[in-house]
């Protein structure tokens, strides 16, 4: 091992249970602590969940996103400076100001404690500020938000709707012209390192790619029986790159010939997409979300179904499908993005966005025991060789030093 780095985790919001940066901020920074790197994580609201022995420094933002009180109007005495009326401002015009806000925040707490760092590691706000750290700067890219952006405007269903979502993802601009000017740029697949130069603009080889992991400890099989007939899927937002309607659409079609229950490992948004097909679909006896989960709890759905489904219609990576994997449940899987790279011969794969596809894949796996053995044990024998947060923070604090080098 080299010597002993300090490291500045940047994370704009660090969702501890659903969605992957928390997740990702969680288990890097554990990792790279217990190989000896000092690691301090800088998030804004949703607060993360760290390991003991990770420090965390809080930057408060407005919180304009929160539940149950999304797009509020903040008391005047909560604006603190400038950078809270640019906040909110920006939210007023309907765009999302929070990973330039963060970075500003971050900027003025790093120049402050330069001599504390070696390095600045931000997960994904890419906002002007990193420009002004004082400190070498990098950054994760688990995939270029452009492309949320291009499949929400095709989802898009009025003209209003398509100019609200330009503004809101206005941000995207000033992501891909920091990005370029980085110390470093990492990512989880090839696929992403493609995107990455089509969207950003970077040369594939300014960009390494570290594929992100889990816990093989954690993540486990179980030898007990599976429930019959029970599909799970794990999303951590209610958008169109999530494949959740195409699913939705399947599973009702599934439901005309069997008996069948849909497990959500998320939340669906009111009068959101997933709401609506709920209802358009008469499932609401055979669908349940659960919210966003305890990391043991989701363990335990993941070990009790049948079958799990990742239905994306586009993905970086994908925790959700090495989470199931590794748990030795059998997996159907779009071919969207970094999929295949990700899963290989460990999932029977289907066309993004073909119900029927998908709808016969999900079949084919429910019908046939020996298939569901084959993917079980393909799927855990590919996570441990490939994917764990271990090798993911070895590789990492590698390329921390190849950085340094250069700097």
């Amino acid at each position: 091992m080299g010597r002993s780095l300090r490291i500045a985790l940047l994370s704009y919001r660090s969702k501890p249970h659903s969605g992957g940066q928390g997740v990702y901020v969680r288990a890097l920074s554990r990792e790279l602590r217990e190989l000896g790197h000092r690691v301090e994580v800088v998030s804004g609201q949703p607060w993360p969940e760290l390991d003991d022995g990770v420090p965390l420094t809080k930057l408060p933002s407005l919180d304009l996103y929160r539940e149950p009180d999304p797009f509020r109007t903040p008391h005047l005495r909560e604006f603190r400076d400038w950078v809270d009326v640019v906040e909110y401002a920006a939210m007023c015009t309907a765009a999302f100001p929070e990973p330039l806000t963060f970075s500003l925040r971050a900027a003025r707490l790093l120049r402050a404690r330069r001599h504390e760092f070696d390095l600045v590691h931000d997960n994904q706000s890419l906002g002007w500020g990193l420009l002004r750290t004082g400190l070498p700067t990098v950054a994760t890219v688990h995939h270029p938000v452009a492309i949320d952006r291009r499949l929400e405007l095709q989802a898009a269903t009025s003209l209003r709707r398509q100019i609200t979502l330009r503004r809101w993802y206005a941000f995207t601009g000033m992501q891909a012209k920091v990005a370029r000017r980085l110390d470093g740029v990492t990512t989880v697949s090839t696929n992403s390192r493609t995107d990455i130069g089509t969207h950003l603009g970077l040369a594939p080889d300014r960009v390494e790619v570290i594929p992100v992991g889990i816990d093989p400890a954690v993540f486990t099989p179980v030898d007990r029986r599976r429930d019959d007939a029970h599909v799970v899927v794990t999303t951590s937002a209610d958008v169109p790159l999530k494949g959740l309607v195409p699913l939705l659409e399947a599973v009702a079609k599934l439901r005309t010939e069997r008996e069948l229950r849909l497990t959500v490992v998320g939340s669906a948004k009111p009068g959101g997409l997933a709401a609506g097909a709920v209802d358009r679909l008469g499932l609401a006896d055979a669908v349940r979300f659960t919210g966003p989960l305890p990391q043991a709890e989701l363990v335990e759905v993941l070990q009790s179904a049948t079958v799990a489904a990742v239905p994306s219609l586009y993905e970086g990576f994908s925790l959700p499908a090495i989470e199931a994997m590794a748990c030795g449940t059998p997996l159907v899987a779009t071919d969207a993005g970094a999929l295949p790279e990700v899963v290989g011969d460990a999932a029977v794969q289907v066309p993004a966005g073909d119900v029927d596809a998908l709808a016969a894949a999900l079949a084919r796996v429910l019908d046939d025991p020996a298939l569901q053995r084959r993917l079980s044990t393909a799927g855990r024998a590919r996570v441990l060789e490939n994917y764990t947060w271990r090798a993911t923070a070895v590789a990492t604090a590698a390329w921390y030093e190849e950085v340094l080098a250069r700097c």
